[in-house]
């Protein structure tokens, strides 16, 4: 007769979870920041810090819609700035996830909020008003903003910028989708 067959899984634990090993496709340490992928990455940085302080200097004369701009702004600076860390130290090889959906998630949602937050600022810079021509009687304008010279400058160009940060991570999330899928 012969031996019983052995189930080459019959060692194996069958409640244990078993996860993949990591997949990250972006080079780890200095090598981040020669690809696409990482310029942007440092674009977002820039930019969104820019935007950060822009609002911030404005005084933020219209804190229920830039509050919102004040959060995603620098919610997304930290979190941009943890990401290209993760892959300047070199933990993505570290952490077993698929790092190429983990980019293409944050991306997604960070591209979202910027996107909402570009249009606020610019609601708020296109309802401004000249305090010294406000004489309560504009007509049918729903939302009205008093702003001095300055604070219009400021907020024109924190629109302006606000704008060029969500195309930097739309283009950081077609990358990431590239990467993901493909």
């Amino acid at each position: 007769m012969s031996a019983p067959a052995v189930n080459a899984n019959a060692n194996t634990n069958p409640n244990s979870v078993s996860f993949p090993a990591p997949r990250v496709t972006l080079p780890l340490g200095i090598p981040v920041l020669q690809t696409y992928s990482g310029a942007f990455i440092c674009l977002e940085i820039l930019f969104g810090g820019l935007v950060w302080i822009l609002v911030a200097s404005s005084n933020v004369p219209v804190p229920l819609l830039q509050g919102w701009v004040m959060f995603v702004s620098l919610t997304m600076f930290v979190g941009s700035c943890l990401y290209l860390s993760v892959y300047l130290c070199g933990l993505a090889d570290r952490v077993d996830t698929d790092w190429n959906m983990v980019d293409f998630v944050y991306h997604f949602i960070a591209f979202v909020f910027y996107f909402g937050a570009s249009l606020l600022e610019a609601a708020t810079t296109s309802a401004a008003v000249d305090p010294g021509s406000f004489n309560g009687t504009l007509g049918g304008a729903k939302l009205i903003t008093l702003l001095d010279f300055r604070q219009y400058s400021i907020n024109v160009v924190a629109t302006i910028f606000s704008f060029v940060v969500t195309l930097c991570y739309a283009c950081s999330l077609t990358l990431a989708l590239r990467r993901w899928k493909l």
